[in-house]
């Protein structure tokens, strides 16, 4: 039987070349809009959806879609409940952008602490070489690194930290402390861990209010460099921007944000202290092959009977 596969928004060859198939067409929508892909929703088995919203108004245009696979782990857009209510599958790619996402949180980790925006600044002027006197570069060995969200993201990350000899701390009420890796400590008390980390990432979902908002900022070390590459929401970012630009921490690595993509009044826009990523901290080259493949294999798999358990989100 012949299946018909809407693909909203640009992905990797190699994800489109497994759509090759006798028994499969397929609409091709490189545009990241929602009303790109939604006129073309009617005819669609299934859906391989990029970054667009897919509301449950659209659902009910979808008269014949049977499975809506994300390109990523996160489905934050997505009308969950309506697809349910539909019968209609929604699948993720499962862990293939984690080592990606850690690599790039301990690069705005690194950024932040040694002032690379400065630095390159620095480089570019007419003095450059006058900067390098200020010694506002802060080593991060023997800095503690508090992981907000100790799922597999904040696993390579803590990894990673132990390499460069900084103590791990892990906050995470879903996991027990003898489930941690060897040289990672637990902190059940999350407002007494924001006081004594050196640093600090996110490694969860965006909750109705902010985790970091300006009561907590108020409580972290003026040395306290601040991480999100997670989900916009999680830090406040108008609070994050006021500490950083009064000088009350040393820095910041953000790779989401409360308004994205941000725009001109984004509060970061005038300070150096803050490094800015556009939402890229799981989309290495590699990565994005692997999830185009597998958001691609998870449709196919659906329709062949042999989908993983394991990629579903509303079994």
């Amino acid at each position: 039987m012949g299946r018909h596969i809407l693909v909203a928004g640009k992905l990797h060859p190699s994800g489109i070349a497994l759509l090759d198939r006798s028994d499969v067409t397929y609409d091709y929508v490189q545009d990241a809009l929602d009303e790109s892909y939604i006129p073309l929703i009617h005819k669609a088995n299934g859906l391989i959806l990029r970054t667009q919203n897919l509301t449950s108004d659209t659902v009910t245009k979808a008269k014949q879609l049977k499975v809506v696979s994300r390109h990523g782990v996160g489905y934050d857009a997505v009308d969950v409940d309506a697809l349910t209510q539909a019968g209609i599958t929604l699948t993720i790619v499962g862990d293939v952008n984690s080592v990606s996402a850690a690599e790039h949180t301990f690069t705005l980790l690194l950024a932040a602490s040694r002032r690379l925006l400065r630095q390159d600044q620095a480089c570019r002027g007419v003095r450059p070489w006058e900067y390098r006197n200020a010694l506002e570069g802060r080593e991060v060995h023997g800095k503690s690194l508090l992981i907000v969200g100790f799922g597999r993201i904040g696993r390579r990350l803590a990894g990673m930290a132990a390499a460069f000899g900084m103590p791990v701390v892990a906050y995470d009420p879903y996991v027990d402390a003898g489930a941690l890796p060897d040289g990672v400590s637990k902190a059940d008390d999350l407002a007494e861990a924001y006081k004594q980390a050196d640093f600090i990432s996110f490694h969860m979902p965006a909750a109705e209010q902010p985790l970091l908002g300006a009561v907590e900022i108020a409580t972290l070390k003026p040395t306290c460099v601040v991480i999100n590459a997670a989900r916009g929401g999680i830090v406040d970012d108008e609070a994050l921007a006021d500490a950083l630009r009064a000088g009350k921490l040393l820095g910041a690595g953000l790779d989401v944000f409360a308004q994205e993509p941000p725009g001109p009044d984004n509060p970061f826009t005038d300070l150096d202290t803050a490094i800015l990523t556009p939402h890229s901290a799981g989309m290495s080259l590699e990565s994005a092959e692997r999830m185009a493949v597998q958001s691609v294999q998870n449709v196919l798999d659906h329709f062949d009977g042999t989908l993983a358990s394991d990629v579903i989100v509303n079994p």
